[in-house]
């Protein structure tokens, strides 16, 4: 299932994700990696999601959030 699937205040674990080398390593910078667990904060319905990975709250979009493949 994809990040932007998942309802606030579950937690994921992140599996990968499906987009071009340089938004995949710039997510990947972020903390977003293979197997980190992801937290959701908010998932607004206008598509903005307010994640907690390793501490940090990162702001994606709800495009980007459609890419991120997690169980």
């Amino acid at each position: 299932m994809t990040l932007a699937m998942v309802n606030t205040g579950k937690e994921v674990v992140l599996k990968s994700i499906n987009w071009g080398p340089k938004m995949k390593k710039k997510l990947q910078d972020m903390g977003l990696t293979p197997g980190v667990k992801i937290n959701v904060i908010s998932n607004d319905t206008n598509g903005s999601f307010i994640i907690n990975v390793r501490g940090s709250r990162l702001v994606l979009g709800g495009v980007v959030a459609q890419q991120i493949i997690v169980n």
